[in-house]
């Protein structure tokens, strides 16, 4: 991986860490939520429901929390059964009770079944609730990780099935261009993506293109930063933000094309440069550092079926 996917990568982590993961708080007694949130609040945020109803409509809003902390015993539901409810949407979440009663058969079943991390007894002592939290925390982000890695492998699987599929279908390199544009393209929620040819380090007008916006994405012939990564032979990233200006030669284009983020990558066999990969988006986007990895690991899969398709 060159330097600039690992400070794009860098980036995006720094990013990520600043974020403060979601917790749910779960109490009919308003002082009960009142003290949960206040000592939370300072490494969580800390959303708040006094039933498990509002519990289940905050997080329809809200999405997935890391932590959800619930009473035990509350009118209409009890909290092993709104947590049962949280589990085939959220699985990763860690769910904790809290019980000033003995309702050991409910809380057996609920731990039994995954429902429940932990167990706190009321009146809860304050640093063990802030160790459990801890720990629950700790293991939701383990959860989010291998859920993570399990989806990108199976991402990776289905992207490289893709390729080969075109790769075999199609006569010539040619014809392989834009089958495979449209593939990258859909696969990353692109607007736009361009894979085009390159001989003796400049763009040929041999090109797959794969847009769904009005706009045509950014030509690749004039773009500086396609210039320096045909000259650097590595991936280029650009981001519509004041602490990344549009590369100079470029503003007239990416602005008629209303562009909010430019990935380029390079695409080689055998340290040769046979191509480019332009993935281009005109809305707002958020790109994760599981999907830059990917987009890496695709780069160097067309880079060997284009070699195979120019073989033929």
């Amino acid at each position: 991986m060159n330097d600039t996917l690992k400070n794009a990568i860098r980036q995006l982590k720094m990013i990520e860490r600043r974020k403060k993961p979601k917790m749910l708080v779960v109490d009919d007694e308003p002082d009960n939520l009142d003290l949960l949130y206040r000592t939370f609040r300072r490494d969580f945020r800390v959303l708040k429901a006094d039933s498990g109803v509002e519990a289940l409509e905050v997080l329809a809003q809200e999405g997935e929390v890391a932590v959800i902390i619930s009473d035990q015993r509350m009118p209409e539901m009890k909290g092993t059964e709104f947590l049962s409810q949280t589990v085939p949407q959220f699985p990763d979440t860690v769910r904790i009770i809290l019980t000033g009663f003995t309702d050991v058969e409910d809380l057996v079943d609920a731990i039994n079944s995954g429902q429940v991390y932990k167990y706190i007894t009321k009146p809860w002592d304050p640093s063990e609730l802030k160790t459990v939290v801890d720990r629950a925390a700790e293991t939701y982000d383990l959860l989010k990780q291998r859920s993570e890695d399990l989806e990108r492998a199976n991402q990776q699987t289905d992207l490289t099935t893709a390729i080969l599929e075109i790769a075999q279908t199609y006569d010539t390199l040619e014809a392989c261009l834009e089958p495979l544009a449209v593939a990258a393209g859909k696969r990353f929620g692109a607007d736009g993506c361009v894979l085009q040819l390159l001989e003796e380090e400049a763009p040929t007008g041999a090109k797959g293109i794969y847009a769904v916006a009005e706009t045509p994405p950014v030509a690749l012939e004039s773009d500086p930063l396609a210039k320096i990564a045909i000259a650097t032979s590595e991936a280029q990233m650009w981001m519509n933000s004041s602490a990344t200006p549009i590369p100079e030669g470029a503003a007239e284009a990416y602005q008629a094309a209303n562009l909010h983020a430019h990935l380029l990558f390079p695409i080689c066999f055998q340290n040769q440069l046979l191509a480019l990969l332009s993935l281009q988006w005109q809305q707002p986007t958020e790109i994760e550092q599981n999907d830059l990895k990917l987009m890496g690991l695709c780069a160097r899969q067309l880079g060997l079926t284009l070699a195979l398709a120019r073989s033929r």
